[in-house]
């Protein structure tokens, strides 16, 4: 059939089911109550057209049933599909410090794309590859946001997942929330991520909480010396606040009499002074919640001092080669951190399936990495519950259905996790992990001892 655009008949009958069709779509309401309003319009319609039929009649009432099925159909298959999600592909945004004073962490990115890489390889996901579109923010809030926006924008993903940072996260958690648009598995252990009914579509990384940690920091300080003093040296912002939060969960009104405090910037050159500062309090017990720079500082300036605290470091600083090589490995011995991934320098593991298949994965993927850098096991950990939750969600890729998933884990089992440690989130509970275990490095590894222990 010919469209001519002179002919009145043609453009009317065009311009009448583009506004019937638009109505159908932005309203709702019965056959009947359309019927009424049609029929209404019928008499400038009609004199537009004098062919056109009555409202009443079957003819009409046909034309309206197309109209209504095909709006339906448009409605039911923009409902299952996120943008960036087509029958061969979906499209998932992430920002990285790839440069910057970050950077020692962007190996959790390229684990997730090698991650992404093997899925692909082995057929995807119901049939659908994934294109993980990984970009650098330097690891600065600003940059955070251009990125982010770029991705949601212009890239169209279908949502975000395992971006690295606290503050660089929460400063585009509520341009995503207010979009709807799921902030999966923040590279972040930050507590208030927590917090499900201000962010209901952000939840937080695959690893213990900071605020769990320093907990169990300051539980096994006190079964040492009940009576310890203790320091917390940490970055002044909701990161390094985590840290002071879990020890007051555990001191109570004990927490102004037994702790004292330093904090620090990122862009600060040393911390030397806070250590020694820190040092003149006469304290027993030392918390460094610090980023691998000053982790570094820190293990070389209580060395240096000769001081001799019962000494933790935060989980994120206690990589061997990133940290512990660089500050000196004989500084570090009795150095004390919690775990909750596999080591694979740990002999423990040196006959694990799990760990043996992750070690021809990385020497295919990522045949140049540093096997012992902890980034690697957490990259390969937070895609694989990526996949376990587009695996749950089915053919139902709608973000509403994909951030439902994310919180409906159930005992997942991840092969890099430590035995015992199982996943587990809901609608309420947004922390994914919340077990870990004490270690201690001995001088060339580090060697896990007591109970895994649990805590909400």
């Amino acid at each position: 059939m010919h469209f001519d655009p002179l002919k009145r008949r043609d453009f009317n009958s065009l311009f009448f089911n583009a506004l019937l069709f638009s109505a159908l779509v932005g309203r709702r309401g019965s056959v009947a109550a359309w019927n009424a309003r049609a029929a209404t319009a019928t008499p400038l319609i009609r004199y537009l057209d004098p062919g056109w039929p009555d409202a009443r009649s079957g003819v009409f009432s046909r034309l309206l049933g197309s109209l209504l099925l095909s709006g339906a159909m448009a409605l039911s298959a923009a409902a299952q599909n996120a943008p960036g999600v087509t029958d061969r592909e979906i499209k998932i945004g992430q920002t990285m410090p790839y440069t910057g004073p970050g950077a020692r962490f962007s190996a959790n990115g390229l684990a997730e794309m090698a991650y992404m890489k093997m899925i692909n390889d082995q057929g995807g996901i119901n049939g659908r590859k994934i294109n993980l579109i990984s970009v650098d923010d330097g690891f600065m809030p600003w940059r955070t946001g251009n990125e982010t926006r770029k991705l949601i924008e212009v890239e169209q993903v279908a949502f975000v997942f395992g971006s690295i940072g606290t503050t660089t996260q929460l400063s585009v958690a509520k341009y995503l929330n207010e979009r709807k648009i799921p902030q999966l598995f923040i590279e972040s252990g930050a507590y208030r991520w927590g917090r499900y009914k201000d962010t209901p579509y952000t939840i937080g990384g695959v690893r213990p909480s900071y605020r769990l940690g320093a907990r169990l920091y300051v539980r096994h300080a006190l079964k040492q010396n009940p009576n310890a003093k203790i320091c917390i040296l940490y970055e002044d912002n909701d990161w390094g606040r985590d840290y002071t939060d879990g020890v007051r969960d555990v001191l109570g009104a004990r927490y102004a009499a037994t702790v004292r405090e330093a904090t620090y910037e990122l862009t600060d050159a040393s911390i030397d002074r806070k250590i020694v500062e820190l040092k003149a309090t006469g304290c027993d017990a030392l918390i460094a919640a610090t980023v691998p720079q000053f982790a570094e500082q820190a293990i070389r300036k209580v060395h240096d001092l000769a001081w001799k605290p019962i000494f933790f470091m935060n989980n994120i600083s206690a990589s061997v080669p990133i940290v512990l090589e660089p500050a000196g490995l004989e500084s570090s011995i009795g150095l004390l951190s919690s775990a909750y991934g596999k080591d694979p320098r740990d002999p423990a593991f040196e006959n694990d399936p799990a760990l043996n298949d992750w070690r021809v994965w990385m020497s295919k993927y990522l045949p140049d990495a540093d096997v012992r850098v902890p980034s690697y096991v957490n990259g390969y950990n937070t895609a694989a519950t990526l996949v376990q939750v587009l695996k749950q969600a089915g053919s139902d890729l709608s973000r509403e259905n994909i951030m439902r998933q994310a919180t409906n884990l159930r005992d997942l089992e991840l092969p890099m996790l430590l035995p015992g440690i199982k996943i587990n989130t809901s609608p309420t509970d947004y922390y994914a992990v919340q077990q870990s275990q004490m270690m201690r490095f001995d001088g060339k590894r580090w060697v896990r001892f007591g109970d895994l222990v649990y805590d909400e």
